[in-house]
């Protein structure tokens, strides 16, 4: 008679398929494999690329550009995963950051004293007052009188570029603030601080969705909003507040996008940066249709957007190429992703298993 027994090394190399099977399972696999193969194609092609230096005490290189590139889409990101959370879309985040900045640098323009700290937070503080009044639109259109997201938030898309012009009387408003131009070209402790600030603001979102109860509640509304609402969750306040807190990262996103520059133009400030967070929020392994979502992919989500939109330049492509560039990328990582194509892989992998002699000892 004879009975199996265990192969030396057999449960350890079980718990190794397991690991390996859980790693190749997670959502954020497939973004960050390509945006390793981005990396290294780009050090290849420009070997200086992954060179960061320090001087004066401030940290240089593409890297370190690349995160700055990445704050932006981040900012916007944030707030856009959090409105998908509950089943909704922002397409205003583009027209937003566009007010946002148009309101700070003509109040800048204005000023006696441009460079004057109090005059800078000032200008700062009212560009964020006007993404909170744009995301208290958003919010009272969705939350209040039940308009389709996607339709509620397109009227302040159309409408927010015009109320930009309006605000610069068409035209292209350029001033001379060193402080205001520190927050998207200057540095923090040797890092840029469009790096500080967007990091600032993922830890403040995070706690606040993740060590309170909103984070609960903005999953159980995108998954059923009526159910969560006889849960006694309050579901009208919930997502205004979701919008609110949408339209001031939008802003912020706005001043930092702007500031190097320190111009406010209207018709391209923002420009399609909608998509651009919808595509970050995907890559960061969020569904559209609500409910769970991953903060943390949106960090890889920002990188690999970034790490696109700079391979284009490193590879020499013409510029227009750029959207299908992620077009592609965006589609070989969300194939990859599939759950269809998972599940495939998945019992491909147990029908051979299966069809493995078993091995016995006497």
């Amino acid at each position: 008679m004879t009975t199996p027994t265990s192969v030396p090394g057999a449960r350890g190399a079980d718990r190794g398929l397991a690991l390996l099977r859980r790693v190749a399972d997670h959502g954020l696999l497939w973004p960050v494999v390509a945006l390793l193969v981005l990396v290294v194609a780009c050090g290849v092609k420009s070997p200086g690329f992954l060179d960061v230096a320090l001087r004066d005490g401030h940290l240089y290189g593409q890297l370190i550009d690349l995160l700055r590139n990445s704050a932006t889409p981040l900012l916007l990101a944030l707030g856009m995963c959090l409105v998908i959370a509950t089943g909704g879309i922002d397409l205003s985040v583009g027209a937003v950051m566009a007010i946002a900045l148009a309101v700070s640098l003509t109040f800048l323009d204005g000023a006696a004293d441009p460079g004057a700290p109090a005059t800078v937070l000032l200008a700062i503080g009212l560009g964020l007052a006007a993404g909170v009044v744009g995301g208290s639109f958003n919010g009272f259109m969705v939350a209040v009188l039940g308009i389709q997201p996607f339709i509620a938030t397109m009227i302040l898309m159309v409408a927010g570029r015009g109320i930009a012009m309006l605000i610069t009387q068409g035209q292209i408003t350029t001033v001379t603030s060193a402080p205001f131009k520190s927050i998207g070209s200057g540095f923090v402790l040797g890092v840029p601080t469009p790096v500080v600030i967007a990091a600032a603001a993922f830890v403040l979102v995070a706690v606040l969705v993740r060590r309170s109860a909103l984070g609960m509640f903005l999953e159980s509304i995108g998954i059923n909003r009526e159910a969560s609402r006889l849960a006694g969750v309050r579901s009208r306040s919930t997502t205004w507040i979701v919008y609110v807190i949408a339209g001031t990262l939008a802003a912020l996103a706005g001043l930092v996008y702007g500031a190097p520059t320190m111009a406010a133009d209207a018709n391209n400030i923002g420009l399609l940066k909608e998509l651009d967070a919808i595509m970050v929020v995907v890559l960061g392994g969020t569904k559209l249709d609500g409910g769970r979502f991953n903060l943390g992919g949106l960090i890889a989500g920002a990188l690999l957007l970034s790490a696109l939109e700079r391979a284009v330049i490193i590879f020499q492509l013409p510029s227009q190429t750029t959207p299908l560039f992620k077009a592609v990328v965006l589609i070989a990582v969300c194939v990859a992703g599939s759950p269809i194509l998972r599940d495939r892989v998945q019992a491909r992998r147990l029908r051979t298993r299966a069809a493995r002699p078993v091995e016995v000892v006497a």
